[in-house]
């Protein structure tokens, strides 16, 4: 077994502590500018603030629309979570438990979307919702985060699934139950660590990304945070101290969300690597 001898282990520790220092720094400089006027940002942008004010917190939530912008964004991620979870989840089941003709070539043609960015096939995909009627509205970004989170998913749901025994679903089959409800009773409640897994991912995707709402949303009713955000860069000024609370705003929904999924999402990449 290799083992590290002390200059090693001091070595290695001080490459984490820089790298946690360089990741967390950034943060903190947001956090704390958030409290303070733009004037102080340019200032002392390093400082604590000489006065702690949540007025640039009230000024984003309501003046600059940004309670909108949060409940948007609100909305459409946990829409979006539910409906690739759960078809997602459908699909690795089949692939996982049934033999049928032309498996391998459906597991491949989901996997092809790990391969190929979705951005590439922007131009269709903006003609088909504009066809559909669906341009300028949330479910838009329904269709377009759904359908871009089915591949990792699946990918990673399928292989959870066969190292579930066999003779536990036999099991269920034996006494009566359907094949849904031994994916819904039985195998869901044991791929909670996966799903934590999936659902994190997908949540920051979804919540952090930008492109989506900038092609298809143009109503200021129906913007999400990223897209809203972009509100505070003025033609001649920009106003630091709303995009700096509007950052902080933003990010409390990952933070939380990954907290209370910790657990579980830890579990789901320590057993995905030990597989």
């Amino acid at each position: 077994m290799f083992r590290l001898n002390t200059v090693q282990k001091i070595i290695i520790f001080s490459i984490l502590i820089l790298w946690a220092i360089a990741n967390i720094f950034p943060l903190g400089v947001m956090v704390i500018s958030g409290f303070k006027s733009t004037r102080e940002i340019f200032l002392a942008p390093f400082s604590l603030p000489s006065k702690w004010s949540f007025d640039s917190y009230k000024e984003a939530w309501t003046v600059a629309n940004f309670s909108v912008y949060f409940k948007n964004s609100i909305i459409v991620t946990l829409v979006s979570i539910t409906f690739t979870l759960f078809i997602s989840s459908m699909a690795a089941y089949v692939l996982a438990r049934f033999e049928f003709p032309g498996r391998r070539a459906i597991y491949l043609f989901i996997l092809a979307g790990l391969v190929l960015p979705v951005r590439l096939a922007i131009l269709p995909i903006f003609l088909l919702i504009r066809n559909m009627g669906l341009n300028n509205t949330l479910f838009s970004l329904f269709i377009v985060y759904t359908a871009g989170g089915i591949s990792f998913s699946t990918f990673l749901l399928t292989n959870f699934f066969k190292t579930i025994p066999m003779d536990i679903e036999d099991a269920a089959r034996i006494d009566g139950a359907s094949y849904f409800r031994v994916y819904w009773k039985i195998h869901l409640p044991l791929l909670r660590p996966a799903l934590a897994t999936v659902t994190v991912f997908n949540f920051i995707r979804v919540w952090n990304d930008f492109f989506f709402p900038l092609i298809f949303i143009n109503d200021n009713a129906k913007k999400t945070i990223p897209l809203g955000i972009q509100n505070f860069f003025g033609e001649y000024a920009i106003k630091w101290d709303l995009l700096f609370a509007g950052l902080n705003i933003a990010v409390i929904p990952i933070i939380i969300f990954f907290i209370i999924l910790s657990k579980q999402f830890i579990g789901g990449l320590t057993e995905g690597a030990i597989k």
